[in-house]
């Protein structure tokens, strides 16, 4: 019997992407993810040794067997399912004795079970995301195993075999760390908001808003596609779902209306890629940020707000750019909803992020506890249709499709965190970290800059072989002490680290989300990258403005300075855009981009 779906590439992509035929068991595998995940809220404080081995457990099965493309994958895939399974909930059901052990592994059987469950997260992860993170973390783990033969300052003691394994495996560190804890009890909840909103009618909700908004304008149709992806990837948190999900609409629209299918690509592209930066979600980033940094959520919420407007500012300013060289028309009014439609749809998206914010901001609660509470409001709207009709039939569909989107999405997370908490749990044990943090100042000559740039090509390089949030995780922790040693922020050093980690989405030779919408569009990527670098130049130039201009991430507590620098970065910002775009002569084009890079960094 064949568990799996039967659907499109791009539908498996996109996130809340309508099933078209799913066996049941993976609706309720999926009914369990949602439940267990939600039921730790509420439940009360669970022992790190028990939740975050179910967790693992339960994702288990999506990518080893859901997600199998051959006959061989799909039963080692039920092999390792068990397997993993068994050696999780050993875990689980001795969590107190293990406590007592201290992470020193003292049975042989333990020891099978740590090598095996370290060897599980790396095929886990292989099989999620390809082989660029599980090399980094063979990487991370030779080093770890033969480091002490290295001579000079970058080899270590050496490790006792027991004490590696048993602190990777049975201890509160490696695969149950920190970061796991926080895909367990935060990530997987803003997954499963994200699930329910998506399986309802709130996807609608953005695009009719944004049509309603940004439909009558020139470039009419790519800025639709720029207000909905911020609104969709603020829930979403993923580029390439963003790309498939609304790109299904813009795309097509854009095509029609005239738009060259370059640009098309490059503008879904790039307003897609903000979805990772745009507040709550920021692709599970801000979660792992209050992690890593002791920043509470609300406030790395309020440092990251202008920035990501600033962002879209720039990808707005570029299509009135784009204008100069094509004839980029209104949507038709016939494409665009009505108000009741408007009014309608975004009650959808409206009322479940309203409790969220009203919870968190007003009610002081913690945000994964908000989140359960607008979770149960998205799922009580997804009885309604867009004609708010009833339905129990059609409560049933989407709540089917929300709980297996949930479950794919938390186990694809949870694979990639759980495999970057390996390279954490070695850094830590062996010091590897301290050791690279003092290679960059002793390369930069301990000056800000220069570690700056040696910074974001580490994010570039690695953001292109691994997800964002696990390139962040693995640079912050090597650069992050580097910068904050040289006077930096911890929390400025942390949205540096995280915004380069994200050029790799449309910068060449791998940009996942230039790919996904050339395909779509029907158009040779490199021209749609290009398009999508052009547009999203405000992604290469905001972080260093944030360094030049720190206020701009003090809107909670200097909302007046923050703003003030944010419409400083933003006049030069614009300045840049339209000297790099527009069809003007050569001369005004590089005035306008040196008067735009003197404003931000020199005024």
């Amino acid at each position: 019997m064949s568990l799996a779906f039967s659907s499109s590439p791009a539908t498996n992509e996109a996130a809340g992407s309508g099933l078209l035929r799913v066996h049941p068991a993976w609706v309720v595998l999926g009914a369990i993810t949602v439940v267990f995940h939600l039921g730790l809220i509420f439940y009360g404080l669970t022992p790190a040794l028990v939740s975050r081995p179910i967790h693992m457990a339960l994702a288990l099965p999506w990518i080893l067997i859901l997600a199998a493309r051959t006959p061989f994958e799909r039963w080692s895939g039920w092999l390792l399912t068990l397997l993993g399974i068994a050696a999780c909930g050993y875990i689980a059901f001795n969590e107190e004795a293990l406590s007592n052990q201290y992470g020193f592994i003292d049975t042989h059987l333990q020891m099978v079970i740590g090598v095996f469950l370290i060897g599980l997260a790396l095929e886990t992860a292989r099989r999620a995301i390809g082989w660029p993170l599980p090399l980094v973390a063979v990487a991370a783990l030779a080093y770890a195993v033969f480091g002490e033969h290295i001579p000079g300052q970058f080899g270590h003691p050496g490790l006792p075999m027991q004490s590696f394994v048993g602190t990777l495996t049975i201890a509160e560190g490696g695969l149950w760390g920190s970061l796991t804890g926080v895909s367990v009890g935060v990530v997987a909840i803003f997954v499963i908001f994200g699930a329910v909103l998506n399986a309802g009618e709130a996807g609608q909700g953005f695009m009719n808003m944004a049509s309603a908004f940004a439909g009558r304008l020139t470039g009419g149709a790519a800025k639709v596609s720029v207000i909905s992806s911020a609104l969709m990837g603020s829930i979403s948190g993923s580029a390439s779902a963003n790309v498939a999900s609304t790109g299904a609409i813009t795309l097509p629209t854009m095509v029609r209306l005239g738009y060259p299918r370059s640009l098309a690509g490059g503008v879904e592209a790039v307003a897609s890629s903000g979805g990772q930066i745009m507040p709550p979600l920021m692709g599970a980033g801000a979660f792992v940020m209050v992690e890593l940094t002791g920043t509470p959520y609300t406030q790395i919420m309020a440092a990251a707000m202008l920035p990501a407007i600033l962002y879209f500012a720039t990808v707005w300013v570029g299509i009135n750019a784009y204008a100069t060289h094509h004839d980029l028309r209104p949507m038709a009014e016939s494409d665009r909803p009505s108000g009741k439609e408007v009014l309608i749809t975004s009650l959808f998206f409206a009322v479940p992020f309203v409790i969220l914010l009203e919870r968190i901001f007003l009610g002081g609660y913690t945000p994964q506890y908000a989140a359960s509470l607008a979770i149960f409001a998205g799922m009580a709207l997804l009885f309604f249709d867009v004609t708010l009709s009833f339905s129990l039939r059609g409560f049933a569909t989407r709540m089917a499709d929300a709980v297996v989107t949930a479950g794919r999405q938390v186990a694809m997370i949870g694979a990639i965190i759980i495999c970057a908490s390996l390279v954490i749990g070695v850094l830590s044990l062996t010091g590897l970290g301290v050791k690279i943090t003092s290679g960059i100042l002793s390369l930069s000559n301990e000056m800000l800059w220069p570690a700056l740039l040696l910074t974001a090509l580490a994010c570039l390089v690695l953001g292109m072989e691994v997800p964002t949030t696990a390139a962040y995780v693995i640079c912050v922790s090597v650069a992050g002490p580097a910068l904050t040693a040289l006077g930096l922020e911890p929390l400025l050093a942390h949205l540096f680290v995280f915004w380069f980690a994200l050029l790799s989405t449309i910068t060449p030779p791998v940009c996942g989300a230039v790919f996904i919408a050339a395909g779509m569009v029907g158009e040779n990527w490199l021209k749609v990258a290009l398009k999508a670098m052009a547009l999203g130049i405000g992604l290469y130039i905001i972080p260093l403005g944030m360094i030049a201009n720190p206020d701009v991430i003090r809107l909670a507590s200097d909302p007046f300075g923050a703003v003030f620098y944010a419409l400083k970065i933003a006049i030069g910002l614009t300045g840049i855009s339209y000297g790099v775009i527009a069809r003007r002569a050569a001369w005004l084009r590089i005035l306008l981009v040196i008067a735009g890079a003197l404003v931000i960094f020199a005024v």
